[in-house]
């Protein structure tokens, strides 16, 4: 059977599957699908700075579409369009902005600013307002750079003073201070560790005997009939109690020796009548003893 399609046509039909399929494989890797309904929309900027071809779009955060051209303006001073390719359901509002941000390891993304308070709606290829936000190199250059070419000067003289202090003979002498405290610590340490391997057993086993002789003593307490010797205090103090208030009384002879001074001074006049009439029949017998023989 006759081929319908010749060699030539063959060839012809391949190479165009193939520049088809090279054609959408490299926008694929771009991020861009051919097969998506897309909207395009002109960003008029000054300075295009990190942007190139496929840059991302977001809006809030989120990714809405790419960067699909950049057409520079030979005609007229710092004029640049970039065409971006935004989702088809993307809408923008009018008054929106878009800003340019370099991030810090380089490459430039376009951020959309929507103006929420109007409801009117730009069609696709209008033109959008482009902005060059701050770089982030640029702000340390221009705020951070300035502050620490001030700090220079502070910085060169903590350090002289830093080198003088080092330089100073004090410091080695606190240092060897310092050494000289640390050896004896060291020393300190030993000795505590010598006592607490020698001497602190025995006093444990000391306490041990102690506690063991508390415990044996308690036992002992426990055996003693503490009511029995405790009635036996009570009325013993009973007893002196009841010594001591007729003591005080006067109806007994202790009691009225102690208390009145009349009966003191009765038995005082009495004894010393008795000492009297006692050296006076010594000094006088016969006063008192007569003898006859017949």
């Amino acid at each position: 059977m006759k081929s319908i399609f010749t060699k030539e046509a063959k060839i012809g039909l391949v190479s165009i599957i193939s520049v088809a399929l090279l054609y959408i494989g490299i926008n694929y890797l771009k991020g861009i699908n051919l097969f998506k309904p897309t909207n395009h929309y002109i960003v008029a900027c000054s300075n295009v700075k990190g942007v190139t071809i496929s840059s991302p779009v977001y809006v809030e955060g989120f990714k809405v579409g790419l960067v699909s051209d950049i057409v520079y303006d030979y005609n007229a001073v710092d004029k640049i369009s970039i065409d971006i390719t935004l989702e088809d359901h993307m809408k923008i509002n009018k008054g929106s902005y878009i800003t340019i941000v370099n991030s810090f390891l380089g490459g430039g993304e376009l951020h959309i600013h929507l103006n929420k308070y109007i409801d009117d709606y730009l069609k696709p290829g209008a033109t959008i307002e482009g902005r060059m936000e701050a770089d982030m190199m640029q702000s340390v250059q221009d705020k951070i750079l300035p502050q620490v070419e001030l700090l220079l000067p502070k910085i060169d003289s903590i350090l002289g003073g830093l080198q003088t202090l080092v330089n100073h003979p004090a410091l080695a002498q606190s240092l060897e201070h310092i050494e000289k405290t640390t050896n004896s610590l060291a020393a300190s340490s030993r000795q505590l560790n010598q006592v607490l391997s020698k001497d602190v057993p025995g006093i444990v086993n000391d306490l041990k005997m102690i506690t063991g002789n508390f415990a044996d003593v308690s036992t002992d307490l426990k055996k003693l009939d503490l009511v029995t010797t405790v009635n036996a205090v009570n009325e013993t103090l009973a007893n002196v109690k009841q010594m001591t208030q007729k003591l005080n009384s006067k109806d007994n002879s202790m009691g009225l020796l102690l208390n009145d001074r009349s009966f003191y001074d009765n038995l005082n006049s009495t004894a010393d009548n008795a000492s009297k009439l006692l050296l006076d029949l010594r000094e006088n017998p016969k006063r008192y003893v007569h003898f006859s023989v017949f």
